[in-house]
């Protein structure tokens, strides 16, 4: 059984596995709904789990019901800090805080992925489209939500990241309605890699988990960099410019020596390679 290693508001960190950390959304009473202080707290972990060498991989959930019903909108009337700066000043800074988690899970060398159980609306699809990875039960609902409630549904990267994962047509009409994307559809049309039954979304994250921690770190830690860096390259060149350079740097580690001489020693065992 895992055991929290840190507890905050409405969010808890725990380490399944040694090398596998696990944040979990806790505000099951509201579907996880972000506020102010949960947001905070999870910056606060996410550099935690980013500055741990032993975690090689981080799985986002949520408790109960729901992945992350986005903005608690019962602090809508007034974001913090509003008497001292006023309101557009105080609102713009609570926008740039919740933005900042999409940029910080990106910026982490451990791949992430966002196991989706229930909705993730609004900036909960953020979160999840944050993830390299993302996998749904089949309670899982999406949707860019605040275009419903008088709001832009560019919102903390979605309008960036959408259009990558299913198309920029589709982007947009998920965007323009509102409407809840479930999770046949999300598999259909690229917004997930895979439905699970609910019951079978945690060990299956747990399964993906396993397989990337099993590769070498930095090897990982240069895929996802690379990665997200050539889905902005200017042109094909240019990204096998970053990939050809990328693979000398991580040659330096000495696992390619490692692998091929484990290699040629399973080969020995065998009798192979005699002439």
């Amino acid at each position: 059984m895992s055991e929290p290693v840190d507890v905050n508001p409405g969010v808890r960190l725990e380490r399944p596995e040694p090398t596998i950390a696990l944040l979990r959304l806790d505000r099951a009473e509201k579907m996880n709904a972000l506020g102010d202080d949960t947001v905070a707290a999870i910056g606060r972990l996410l550099d935690a789990v980013s500055s741990d060498p032993a975690v090689r991989v981080l799985v986002i959930t949520g408790e109960g019901k729901g992945f992350c019903a986005g903005f608690d909108l019962g602090l809508a009337t007034e974001a913090p800090g509003t008497a001292e700066l006023g309101e557009t000043a105080a609102w713009m800074l609570r926008q740039e805080s919740f933005a900042s988690l999409v940029t910080r899970l990106r910026a982490m060398r451990q791949p992430v992925i966002a196991a989706v159980n229930g909705s993730a609306s609004g900036a909960g699809l953020g979160l999840a489209l944050a993830a390299e990875i993302r996998i749904a039960g089949r309670s899982a609902r999406f949707n860019a939500a605040f275009v419903r409630v008088g709001m832009s549904s560019c919102d903390i990267g979605v309008s960036w990241l959408l259009p990558r994962c299913v198309g920029l047509s589709r982007a947009f009409e998920i965007m323009l309605t509102g409407r809840m994307v479930d999770g046949v559809e999300a598999e259909r049309i690229g917004l997930v890699s895979e439905v699970v039954d609910d019951a079978l979304l945690m060990p299956r994250a747990m399964a993906i988990a396993r397989a990337i921690a099993a590769n070498s770190s930095f090897g990982v830690w240069m895929t996802k960099r690379g990665t997200w860096a050539n889905v902005e390259a200017g042109s094909l060149q240019a990204a096998i410019e970053l990939e050809n350079r990328t693979q000398i740097l991580t040659r330096t580690t000495g696992e390619l020596d490692r692998a091929a001489d484990g290699l040629l020693a399973r080969r020995k065992q065998r009798g192979e390679g005699k002439t």
